[in-house]
């Protein structure tokens, strides 16, 4: 008698539940539609890309590598007399100033909506964030050319004052910044302004993303922290915020892809300077978006050529930093799972 088990009879064939794998007509439905629509999005992208290359061709024949590096924006003009240098700087300083104005604040908010607020004020302060994100550029940027940047002048010229050995917060010229009777328009229509405007901007549309992944952060590891004696603040400095790493980057590019493309609301307050202007507080700064509203109408065929590729550099930045938010909002915690 042998001293191993007897294996188990195998079932008749006819018993065997039998396994399918081939998808139903509903989920072959639902699978159709989000990879067409996946690739829908991918040939819009490419074909907006590919027709402001194409316009673009005459223009980057004639100008060039020098697109890259000349300030001055003379079409017309032909080889050398127009570029992107300028407008390029200003469409990222602008962007930059945004963005570290913005991040604090919707941070803040979005921990406050999520681990802090009241339940019976939470959907209110929600809907108030998602409403604020709703409201043309144009409303922003006409409040923050009636007011906003007036009541910021004292500001500027405090920064001016004070921090002017710094030389992005340097005011050159005839000007003497600790003069109380200096002109306030010395600081008004500058990249400081447009990029406050823009920081209102994109805020509620970064605090929306961070609270919605804040919002997905483990049950069970924020009862474990508190189980081991945490604090709340311990809690979301140990759990939340780690968890939501990916969230915070994500919203943050995204953020930062809406300033850079922002037009209307730059368009009203700055003052369209074609040099490269890195004193922030000073009149004067230039866009690439503004610089296409501004210039579209009244520009030849070729002018307009140049545009297009003035839109086509844009077109190409804002690419390369959604592309790396991607990237790292895939490696993180939060993007791997949600």
């Amino acid at each position: 008698m042998s001293g191993t088990a007897a294996e188990p009879e195998a079932e008749p064939a006819e018993l065997r539940r039998r396994l399918d794998t081939l998808p139903d007509l509903t989920d072959r439905i639902f699978l159709g539609w989000a990879r067409g629509s996946g690739i829908l999005v991918l040939v819009v992208m490419g074909a907006v890309g590919g027709y402001l290359a194409l316009r673009a061709t005459d223009a980057l024949s004639t100008a060039g590598w020098s697109f890259l590096t000349v300030e001055n924006w003379n079409p017309d003009g032909g080889r050398g007399q127009f570029g992107i240098a300028a407008v390029l700087t200003g469409t990222v300083l602008i962007g930059g100033i945004a963005v570290v104005l913005a991040v604090p604040l919707a941070l803040g908010s979005a921990l406050y909506i999520s681990e802090y607020a009241p339940r019976r004020i939470k959907r209110t302060l929600i809907g108030l964030v998602d409403l604020m994100a709703a409201v043309p550029s144009v409303v922003y940027g006409v409040w923050g050319f009636v007011l906003l940047q007036y009541q910021l002048t004292g500001l500027a010229r405090w920064l001016a004052t004070y921090l002017g050995w710094i030389p992005l917060f340097a005011v050159t010229g005839d000007v003497r910044v600790d003069d109380p009777i200096t002109p306030p328009l010395v600081y008004t229509a500058s990249s400081l302004m447009a990029g406050v405007v823009v920081a209102f901007m994109i805020t509620p549309i970064m605090c929306s993303i961070m609270r919605e992944v804040f919002d997905q952060a483990p049950a069970g590891e924020r009862e474990g922290a508190y189980a081991l004696g945490s604090t709340r603040w311990g809690m979301i400095r140990t759990v939340v915020l780690p968890f939501g790493r990916g969230g915070i980057i994500g919203g943050t590019m995204l953020g930062l892809g809406r300033a850079l493309g922002e037009t209307i609301s730059v368009f009203l307050i700055l003052s369209m300077h074609f040099e490269i202007q890195p004193h922030i507080l000073q009149t004067g700064g230039s866009a690439v978006a503004p610089l296409i509203a501004l210039r579209y109408g009244d520009s030849s065929e070729f002018a307009i050529s140049a545009l297009m590729a003035a839109g086509l550099s844009l077109f190409l930045l804002t690419l390369v930093v959604n592309f790396a938010a991607a990237a790292v909002v895939a490696r993180s915690r939060s993007g791997a799972t949600s």
